[in-house]
């Protein structure tokens, strides 16, 4: 099994369409960055790998054409484990792509100041995934973010709890806040910290990223 350049073309093609219509003035995007698929190999009769937009960067599984997942619901939790441990991803349906399963990287972009800075960290996100000896330091984000939406326990400190909301939502309640000054805000320190020595652990939870 491989997974076709056509694949590729096709998710590419897709987000580049919805970038120029559906999120057409949207506060989320990017400009800096464009819809790239990246490092898309087999993995457990999937195609595994990281979709970069200028608005998401997320994990990215796509069925086989004997498997079309018709037995999942959309928007149903799906949990795979890897070698660094268990991820959720969540079960999704785009026109023109077809069925396939998410889990939340980043979002907004506005940490990374360039395309290669983004294609960069998704293969290091890759690298980490399948690495066993993150195993322990490894949890699923998207689901870290549900549970401290919902108001659960998450064994995170306060002050870590409220570094990773903000990080998600730049623009705090009741506060107008423009793009391109939180994307200025952010580009400096980006490349500052991914010239730095930075373990796979923090990688992979994006620890790298956060104040310290």
């Amino acid at each position: 099994m491989i997974c076709p350049d056509y694949l590729i073309a096709r998710l590419e093609k897709k987000y580049t369409e919805i970038e120029q219509n559906r999120m057409q003035g949207m506060p989320v995007i990017n400009n800096t960055l464009t819809a790239k698929a990246i490092g898309f190999t087999p993995w457990n009769d999937c195609c595994l790998g990281v979709m970069l937009t200028p608005w998401f960067m997320n994990l990215m599984l796509l069925p086989t054409e004997e498997d079309n997942w018709s037995g999942i619901a959309f928007g149903k939790k799906v949990t795979h484990e890897f070698p660094s441990g268990l991820y959720d991803f969540t079960m999704g349906y785009e026109e023109g792509i077809g069925p396939y399963q998410m889990c939340s990287l980043f979002s907004p972009m506005f940490e990374f100041t360039d395309q290669n800075a983004a294609i960069a960290t998704a293969q290091a996100v890759l690298d980490g995934l399948m690495n066993v000896e993150n195993r322990d330091e490894i949890s699923s984000r998207a689901n870290e973010i549900e549970r401290i939406w919902k108001g659960e326990e998450t064994g995170e400190s306060s002050e870590t709890t409220d570094k990773l909301l903000k990080r998600n939502l730049p623009e705090k309640a009741g506060t107008k806040m423009k793009t391109e000054d939180y994307a200025q805000d952010n580009a400096t320190t980006f490349k500052e910290r991914l010239e730095k020595p930075v373990s796979r652990r923090k990688l992979l939870r994006a620890d790298f990223l956060r104040d310290n």
